[in-house]
């Protein structure tokens, strides 16, 4: 009799579907396509920057710098020294100063007060003051702008083109448009304004000069006669003092005095 308790046999299971196990191994990767990296025997030929030698450095260097102090000297700034005692005690004998031309440019004029740097208008200056730097090198170097420049002088405006300067008043001061001027500021202990009397109209494009050492200056009044009646040219002026840089106990910056202001 059969066995009837809902019990079947069904033999073995089928696996067919199952895969078979894989084989443990080493696995593949894929990486990015990056190529590898250049090597310095694959890098593409590059020219070697080639470099002066030290001599034709060096000689550039110094015609660059030479190049600059030409232009300085020309346009901005020019070193001078002070070849007598005439502008004592402002500016003594030997003194080195700078004077600046930027005050100057375009439409600028030098001013009541100003000291300035000019070239000879005429017979001012003996031969040997007008000859300046007579050795080869300083020559040379004063060219440059490198070494402190002769052959000009330096003197304090004190009028300028229209102004009428006159000396004296009663009190023995000089005037300009009717305005005494107080000197006291500046003028070498024990000096007096002027021993010299004269009374003149500045032509315009001229200025009126002293020296702050009035009886050992010769300035504009000691050329009264001459061509010119003492009056420089604007155009003969280098420029004006702002400063003495040598030596160094007399070292100072130079401003326009304050009796100047009240002159119109």
């Amino acid at each position: 009799m059969t066995d009837t308790h809902g019990f079947h046999d069904r033999g073995p299971a089928d696996t067919s579907d199952l895969s078979d196990p894989v084989e443990p191994g080493p696995r593949s990767s894929v990486s990015p396509a990056v190529p590898p990296p250049v090597t310095t025997s694959e890098a593409p030929d590059r020219p070697e920057r080639k470099h002066l030698p030290l001599w034709q450095e060096s000689a550039l260097l110094l015609a660059v710098a030479l190049v600059l102090a030409i232009a300085i000297k020309a346009l901005f700034m020019q070193a001078f020294y002070i070849p007598s005692g005439s502008m004592n005690d402002t500016l003594v004998l030997n003194d080195r100063i700078l004077v600046q031309k930027v005050s100057y440019w375009g439409a600028g004029e030098p001013q009541r007060g100003d000291i300035v740097v000019f070239e000879d208008p005429g017979g001012w200056l003996d031969a040997p003051a007008g000859a300046g730097a007579t050795n080869p090198v300083t020559r040379a170097l004063e060219i440059f702008g490198l070494y402190p420049t002769g052959g000009h002088l330096v003197k304090r405006v004190i009028g300028v083109g229209g102004d009428r300067v006159r000396c004296c008043d009663r009190q023995g001061r000089i005037e300009v448009n009717g305005v005494p001027l107080n000197e006291q500021e500046y003028l070498a202990p024990g000096q007096q304004p002027s021993m010299i009397d004269f009374d003149i109209k500045v032509e315009p494009g001229y200025l009126w000069v002293e020296g702050d050492n009035r009886s050992n200056s010769a300035d504009s009044r000691v050329h009264l006669g001459d061509p010119g009646g003492g009056q420089v040219p604007v155009g003969n002026v280098v420029g004006k003092v702002f400063s003495v840089v040598w030596p160094l106990g007399h070292a100072k910056l130079l401003q326009r005095p304050a009796t100047f202001d009240s002159v119109d």
